[in-house]
């Protein structure tokens, strides 16, 4: 990273980065920054699975309680259950 060292900082590193931002204030420093832009692409991929009407309905309750969606909670549910497969 010394070749891109953070002008503002002057880190050395993405955890010296990160330990100078906890301490200081951007408000501070806007007057060294700069505009920039850049482009994103995002890529993701959406594949859907049937599931019983009933179950769905269970799910959907569960993640409410849970203040998530009823995706979130099956994502994090599935990835448990792949970890534990594993091993």
């Amino acid at each position: 990273m010394s070749k891109n060292r953070s002008s503002v900082s002057e880190a050395q590193s993405y955890k010296e980065i990160g330990e100078f931002w906890d301490t200081h204030d951007l408000a501070d420093y806007w007057d060294k920054t700069e505009s920039v832009e850049f482009e994103i692409d995002i890529q993701s991929e959406v594949t859907y699975y049937a599931v019983d009407k009933e179950l769905s309905a269970k799910i959907q309750a569960i993640a409410k309680r849970r203040g998530v969606s009823a995706d979130t909670l099956l994502n994090l549910w599935l990835q448990e259950k792949l970890e534990e497969q594993k091993g």
